[in-house]
């Protein structure tokens, strides 16, 4: 059997996200350390565990934003893998598996000189091909959808860091993306601007979406997932319900983390 078809956490044949054995090495420092995880389609998986614990560098694995050591992500039917026994991935491979993820960063990365609009537009008729009408159609729908239907014209630095959190997320989702990936994305903002960006992923989550979540915030976690995956020093040490995780851990880890986190 090939050592990528048994993940931990494994939801089976149904998978629609699966990274298998992800390992990434800097020089002797294993930063994520043969993690696998599988998700069907539409599931939510919050990522949680203390600073430093590969959890980012995971995410940013999983569409080859940093270039893992070793492992194999699939997602949808499209495959990647690399390591010793397997060729360095070409541009084209990459960029088809990417052409399904969406990604949003603690930062928010938007085009300064861009308006709101533009910004979410710009990258469509990039990589879509659609005509500027129908990426800004696309693009004020999304941008109503996140509840900034009248920032379309406005410049991010017009915008509260909450705002520009939410045409970040308009932004990927205009590229209709299988799987959204998040990186702490309430990170860089106050607690009550963070509300509203959790807001709209706590909609996106209940439409449907797949998603994998880096997140501090404990009660998205236990309310929104499906799934709660605790790491630390770059592997999983606990996956399971967040009522299993959150209430009742197993792992030592795992507890002295949420005893950190949530005071108990």
């Amino acid at each position: 059997m090939d050592k990528y078809d048994t993940p931990q956490g494994s939801a089976g044949p149904a998978a629609f996200v699966r990274a298998a054995n992800i390992v990434k090495a800097y020089g002797d420092h294993r930063a994520v350390d043969d993690v696998s995880m599988d998700l069907k389609a539409g599931e939510v998986v919050s990522i949680i565990g203390p600073s430093g614990a590969g959890k980012s560098t995971f995410l940013r694995c999983l569409n080859f934003l940093e270039m893992p050591t070793a492992g194999a992500v699939t997602i949808g039917d499209r495959s990647v893998a690399v390591g010793p026994d397997h060729a360095t991935p070409s541009r084209k491979d990459l960029a088809a598996l990417r052409r399904n993820v969406g990604m949003v960063f603690q930062s928010f990365n938007l085009f300064p000189h861009l308006t709101a609009l533009r910004n979410i537009s710009l990258p469509q008729e990039r990589v879509l091909g659609r005509s500027r009408q129908e990426a800004d159609e696309r693009s004020r729908a999304l941008l109503a959808r996140v509840g900034l239907k009248d920032k379309a014209d406005s410049y991010p630095s017009r915008c509260s860091g909450g705002q520009q959190q939410r045409i970040a997320i308009a932004r990927a989702l205009a590229l209709d993306p299988a799987v959204m990936l998040f990186d702490e994305p309430t990170s860089a903002l106050d607690p009550e601007v963070g509300m509203e960006v959790l807001a709209v992923m706590r909609e996106l989550a209940g439409d449907g979406m797949t998603m994998v979540v880096v997140t501090h915030e404990m009660a998205f976690a236990r309310d929104v997932s499906d799934r709660v995956v605790v790491m630390v020093d770059g592997a999983v040490v606990e996956d399971g319900s967040p009522e299993v995780v959150m209430s009742d851990p197993t792992n030592a880890r795992t507890r002295q983390f949420l005893s950190a986190v949530l005071g108990r």
